[in-house]
């Protein structure tokens, strides 16, 4: 049992941050089993924040709600439990910015923070989670603050990849607002690097997005066009439907005037994903969802 539950657990993560998310949904929720029923409740933690974690990078908010919720408002004594517990509550909050509720985000975000204070992993998600909030409610010095400290405990620890692939693009974001172009495609590519260096192509995708949307504010229009042309291709081989949106979305946009066909095709399929999205999601929050002004704006387009 132990052999196979730990091959469970590695082909989950595996799955979560290398490969295609949605084939780590069935092994993890054999492992959630497994774990349970044996009385292993760090390892059904870990199961459980991984399957959250798949579920959302597919694009299956109300399913990883569903996984998360019970462990992001646990309490536990234990530190290992109260480790996933708020990295649990921060992917709630990632969840919860996707959804545009940004504000609510913040509340989770929080939470994760209070919770996990004292394990540096989950202090780092929570605190470039309020980063990233702050970024949704146009408040720069406090974004710009949020990633410092998350950024400052990244810097001893050479081994984490995907938390330094994330400062880069919460620090794209930021640059941004701040309407440092040029800054925000820099940072964004060097997240693409490391990312593909990490063997992560959910991230290398998230990566050309950001630097896609900022070569686009910089005035790089055919640069922006070949570089979300790749963040849009990567992201529907993994089958990550959050970025598969906007990334075919602002391509169709980019290229409506000189490529036609390919918008049409592009804003298609950023409208099937969108739909898609919005029927793994509780009836209310699905009708919140496609009301969003831009999501709207897209499927009236």
């Amino acid at each position: 049992m132990d052999d196979e539950l730990a091959e469970l657990l590695a082909s989950g993560e595996r799955a979560a941050f290398h490969g295609r998310p949605a084939a780590g949904v069935a092994p993890l929720q054999r492992a959630v089993e497994i774990a349970h029923s044996a009385g292993r409740d760090a390892e059904a933690t870990a199961a459980v924040w991984l399957l959250g974690v798949c579920l959302a990078a597919a694009g299956r908010y109300g399913s990883a709600a569903t996984v998360l919720e019970p462990l992001a408002v646990a309490l536990p004594e234990e530190p290992e439990r109260r480790l996933f517990s708020s990295l649990a509550a921060s992917t709630m909050a990632s969840i919860s910015r996707q959804l545009g509720r940004h504000a609510e985000g913040r509340v989770r975000d929080e939470v994760a923070l209070d919770v996990g204070h004292d394990a540096p992993e989950a202090r780092f998600d929570a605190l470039l989670g309020l980063a990233a909030d702050a970024v949704g409610l146009g408040e720069e010095p406090e974004a710009a603050v949020r990633l410092g400290e998350a950024a400052e405990l990244v810097g001893p620890r050479p081994e984490w990849w995907r938390q330094r692939v994330r400062v880069d693009w919460v620090a794209a974001e930021v640059a941004l607002m701040q309407d440092r172009a040029d800054d925000a495609v820099a940072r964004a590519s060097a997240a693409v690097q490391l990312a593909e260096a990490s063997g992560a192509p959910r991230h290398v995708a998230k990566g050309l997005l950001f630097q896609g949307v900022a070569e686009v504010q910089s005035g790089a229009l055919d640069e922006a066009a070949g570089t979300l042309r790749r963040a849009a291709t990567l992201a529907e081989s993994v089958g990550a439907l959050p970025l598969v949106w906007p990334a075919r979305a602002v391509l169709g946009a980019l290229v409506g005037e000189s490529a036609a066909a390919e918008a049409a095709s592009c804003l298609a399929a950023a409208r099937a994903a969108v739909r898609q999205i919005s029927e793994d999601l509780p009836s209310p929050l699905a009708q919140e969802w496609l009301a969003r002004p831009d999501i709207a704006a897209l499927l009236d387009g």
